[in-house]
């Protein structure tokens, strides 16, 4: 029995169960199928076709395009369910292409763009290596440690600011669920790139003021953000590096850093965060948790995305607690929220 002869169904599509075979065909080509979204979110596919729809000529000559080649990648996007064929030649969207709408509230576009980034994409082409090794393969297919060289590509810097932005933005709600600032007059959100979730947290809180410390170049984007959301009046951004220094606050914020480091470097960062909190401080680390070997989930995935692309790792909830102690910090409470992501409170020890 050939490739073609199985009931195979390419990845992404929903139509009908399959077998082993089919279903190992499916992770075989998964790759496929992240190019095909991270190329209809550069040709902004979402944004041509929705409403009233467009033909591939339409949204080819929009995107200086190949009308041919337009053709047979909507094509593929209708076998994915992205699109909808209107008549013999209009395409509309779907709901799941929605989602990659530029104007969309909770828009995942800048997520797309960032999975077939060549920052993202071509570590991972070495995973193999990464496995051998145990080192990140960044050096091997860039030329230098990812941070590092997206601070000379300020393209796609920005793609990854971006990204992360979209993703804290769908998460700064959740989290802001179960963050108790009681009592807290200033707020540190550590590497927090554009500052989406002290943002967030500083329109609940009106007497709230909120930093972020992060990356120089990340600036403009946190200012307009803050302009964005109405609280630019009680935001400042501080350009620095949390390795050497930690600005003063009541609550120090650390959402999805410590996963980019190894065990030295976090414990670095947690001390800095201890050693410039005020009295009676806190620490909140809002991080994805690994759980026993064989649960389902997201978590071992981005384990490995961490392996590929930097020194860092997921961690266990025993793991965090081993990193905490060398750091001098006790963590007094452990918070679920709506999101797999949860929230470690920390007081120094």
């Amino acid at each position: 029995m050939t490739l073609f002869e199985h009931d195979f169904v390419a990845a992404g599509s929903v139509e009908r169960p399959v077998g082993a075979t089919g279903r190992m065909l499916q992770m075989v080509t998964g790759y496929w199928v992240t190019q095909v979204v991270c190329t209809a979110a550069e040709l902004r596919i979402a944004d041509h076709v929705h409403g009233t729809g467009a033909t591939a000529a339409e949204v080819a000559e929009a995107e200086s395009a190949d009308p041919d080649a337009t053709f047979r990648f909507l094509r593929t996007c209708a076998s994915l369910g992205l699109v909808v064929p209107a008549d013999d030649e209009r395409f509309t969207g779907t709901p799941l292409l929605d989602t990659l709408r530029s104007d969309a509230p909770d828009s995942l576009r800048d997520l797309a763009l960032w999975g077939g980034a060549r920052s993202h994409w071509l570590p991972w082409g070495r995973l193999a290596d990464a496995v051998r090794t145990g080192a990140p393969q960044t050096e091997a297919t860039l030329g230098a440690p990812v941070f590092d060289w997206l601070a000379g590509e300020p393209a796609e810097a920005e793609v990854f600011t971006n990204a992360m932005t979209a993703m804290t933005r769908g998460l700064a709600h959740k989290l802001a669920d179960v963050i108790d600032l009681a009592d807290a007059q200033v707020v540190v959100d550590v590497g927090g790139a554009g500052g989406n979730l002290v943002q967030t947290l500083l329109q609940r809180h009106p007497g709230l003021t909120g930093l972020v410390l992060d990356l120089p170049h990340v600036a403009p984007e946190a200012h307009a953000s803050a302009e964005a959301l109405g609280v630019a009046d009680r935001f400042d951004f501080v350009g620095g590096d949390f390795f050497e220094e930690v600005p003063s606050g009541d609550v120090h914020l650390l959402k999805f850093v410590l996963h980019d480091w190894d065990d030295d470097s976090c414990v670095r960062i947690l001390r800095n965060c201890r050693e410039a909190l005020r009295p009676g401080g806190r620490v909140l680390v809002m991080e994805l948790l690994v759980d026993k070997v064989g649960t389902p989930g997201l978590e071992p995935l981005m384990d490995l995305n961490m392996m590929a692309l930097s020194t860092g790792r997921e961690r266990s909830l025993d793991e965090f607690g081993r990193l905490f102690q060398r750091a001098g910090l006790a963590m007094v409470r452990t918070t679920p929220s709506a999101s797999r992501v949860v929230a470690l409170e920390l007081v120094p020890s």
